[in-house]
């Protein structure tokens, strides 16, 4: 996966635990969330080699304690940012390769040994794009035809967990009142400039209600920098002085509302657009059905041959020659 400025600011987001925590309380299955103690994060991202693919990627590593049936131990928390424009049904190929590179990792750095065991890995792929994803999630069931039962138990399994950004709905993001949810609902307004506005303004609302409000505030001020230069290249946005989403508020809605003006102002002319072409459409329509009338007039004579009606009414020998056929049943 190539790296791109997309998948950057989701990397420098998830640098910080609160985000991480609000992913997984969020979008992560309840019952994997619970058993964790967010206060135990640790982060081990990097940018890892993979020989195979010959790429760095971009992925997110933190650890956590989980507490299962007495006993406490640390999961690793591994996270693919995948945001590229189109599907990739390699994926579960490339999950476990790369979940192989960073077992390798840790042995080779010595946060394990052989002896002590591997730890256990919860590989995550966040994706956002207009297509909702349809990859395979499990590396075993790439394994086709289905093998027979005596060879199943050697196949791979690898399963990841996708959270697909484009799947929630405005009400199911709103309904998180996080931060992360409120990232996600901007993503969600896609291109459209009135969506983005009203994703903004509630985003404005969710940090001033943030207990740690300033932190939050010059985290998501940047990610929403970065994504209104990724989305809106072209737009001239004078974003260079605002440092504070909520303070500068009125800073970006002003420049968020000559979008949406631009925006509406270009939905009426292709509006008038299509209504002058749908008229001119109706107009040929209705002068065709005239011409086909008067042919058929012309034809009830049994006089005039079909290249003497075709002079006289601009129809096609072909189609006079139809409607005479037509006439005759």
């Amino acid at each position: 996966m190539a790296t791109n400025h997309h998948d950057t600011g989701y990397k420098e987001l998830f640098s910080h635990p609160e985000f991480v925590q609000q992913l997984m309380e969020g979008f992560a299955p309840i019952e994997i969330a619970q058993l964790m103690n967010f206060s135990t994060l640790k982060n081990h991202s990097g940018n890892y080699i993979t020989p195979l693919f010959e790429e760095k990627f971009e992925d997110v590593v933190w650890s956590v304690e989980v507490t299962w049936e007495g006993i406490t131990q640390r999961v690793f928390l591994y996270i693919l940012l995948e945001f590229q424009s189109k599907i990739d049904s390699t994926m579960p190929l490339r999950l476990m390769h790369y979940v192989a590179c960073f077992y390798d990792h840790l042995l080779k750095t010595r946060e394990t040994t052989v002896r002590q065991g591997l730890p256990p890995i919860f590989p995550m792929v966040l994706y956002n794009g207009s297509q909702r994803w349809s990859a395979r999630q499990d590396i075993y069931d790439m394994v086709q035809p289905a093998p027979p039962e005596f060879l199943r138990v050697y196949q791979p399994h690898l399963r990841y967990y996708l959270i697909d950004e484009g799947r929630y709905t405005d009400e199911e993001l709103i309904s998180k009142q996080t931060p992360l949810s409120g990232i996600f609902g901007v993503e969600n307004a896609g291109h459209s400039w009135e969506a983005l506005q009203q994703a903004v303004d509630r985003i404005v609302e969710i940090v001033k209600a943030d207990p740690n409000k300033d932190r939050v505030d010059k985290i998501i001020t940047r990610w929403i920098k970065r994504h209104l230069q990724r989305v809106a290249p072209k737009a001239r946005l004078n974003l260079d002085r605002m440092s504070s989403l909520v303070e500068d508020r009125n800073m970006l809605a002003e420049n968020l509302e000559n979008l949406v003006k631009k925006e509406r102002l270009e939905g009426r002319q292709e509006g008038r657009q299509e209504g002058r072409q749908k008229g001119r459409q109706e107009g040929d329509r209705r002068a065709l059905e005239e011409k086909r009338k008067t042919v058929r007039h012309l034809l009830s004579f049994g006089v005039l041959s079909n290249d003497q009606i075709a002079v006289a009414t601009g129809l096609s020998v072909d189609e006079i020659d139809k409607l005479r056929i037509e006439d005759k049943h």
